[in-house]
Parts: structure tokens; C-alpha cells; sequence
């Protein structure tokens, strides 16, 4: 069985993940001790600097072994595509200075804030998500996806993080 190691410490996320496998014969399994690695700073202007270099660096932690990394977030069309590579970020009063992610509670409310006087027709946006591979510091391969929705006034459903409880994808309504 091949094996995968996910580098992130979101357990949300490493639930999609083993989800995303569960049909394939792929184990899916968290980087050993990633808790105790240094954090790879995100400065990448774009989804995929980010992806690769989270990869990258965190394949160098496990030699021969290949490591998926994912950079993602909301773009908002009303806000100019914020916000954007600093979604984890955006309840930092600077989001492209801070170091550290704020509370999913805190950034989904600023992006309410922000789009209170926007109209329903106006509230429109995507979900980012780049996924990057690499082994021994080199990326293998590189993949974006996006789903195009509507952002919606209040938090709605269970089961999500993120921006999930703010995002209507109307494909499958």
C-alpha cells in the first residue's frame, strides 16, 4: 500500500484527506512529529508558493517519503479576492504581517463585517485549494482546484471549519 504523509496539523483537514483516500489503496497519516517541527513561515504571494514550499520543506523531514502540502482559502469577489493567501490570518488586525492563524470564529466574522452592506448578488466567491507533492525537497507535482459559491450572511450547518459555515455552494444545493 502506498503511503502518503499529509503535512498539517489540522485535524479537519487530515480527516479530508483519509476521506479523499478511503477508495484508493493509499494510507494516508500526518507527518511523524510534526508538531515538533519548525513551522514553515507562508510569505508566498499566490496559493502555490505557499503549497510548494510547505512541501518542500517538510519533505526534507522525511527523507524518501512523499509529502502533500495544501494552501488554501476564500477569495471574495466584494473584497477584492480577500482574503485570499491570508485566510487563516484575517482577524489579525495585519494579516500579511502576522505569523500565527487567528481563531476560524474571528476571521469569519471580519469577512461578514466587510460584506454587511454588500447585496446577495455581489456576495460571490471561491474556495482556493492548491495541493503540492514533494519528496527530498523537490515538488513532484501541483494541483489547484477551486469551487465557485456564494458567501452568505450568518454562519449556516455543522461538520465544517473555516470559512465552511459561510460558504453556499449552490452545484450541489
Amino acid at each position: 500500500m502506498k503511503r502518503i504523509l499529509i503535512a498539517t496539523s489540522n485535524p479537519g483537514k487530515l480527516r479530508d484527506f483519509v476521506g479523499a483516500a478511503a477508495a484508493h489503496e493509499i494510507e494516508i497519516a500526518g507527518i511523524p512529529g510534526f508538531s515538533s517541527l519548525p513551522l514553515v513561515v507562508e510569505d508566498g504571494l499566490t496559493f502555490e508558493d505557499n503549497a510548494r514550499k510547505k512541501a518542500e520543506e517538510y519533505s526534507r523531514s522525511v527523507p524518501g517519503e512523499i509529502v502533500v502540502a495544501d494552501d488554501s482559502g476564500l477569495e471574495v469577489d466584494a473584497l477584492d479576492g480577500a482574503p485570499g493567501v491570508h485566510s487563516a490570518r484575517y482577524a489579525a488586525e495585519a494579516p500579511h504581517l502576522a505569523d500565527e492563524n487567528t481563531e476560524d470564529d474571528a476571521n469569519n466574522a471580519r469577512v461578514l463585517r466587510e460584506l454587511r452592506n454588500v447585496p446577495p448578488e455581489k456576495r460571490t466567491g471561491r474556495f482556493v485549494c492548491v495541493l503540492a507533492a514533494a519528496r527530498n525537497g523537490k515538488t513532484l507535482a501541483a494541483f489547484r482546484g477551486t469551487a465557485e459559491g456564494v458567501i452568505l450572511d450568518s454562519p449556516r450547518g455543522t461538520g465544517g471549519f473555516g470559512y465552511d459555515p459561510l460558504f453556499y455552494f449552490p452545484q450541489i444545493a
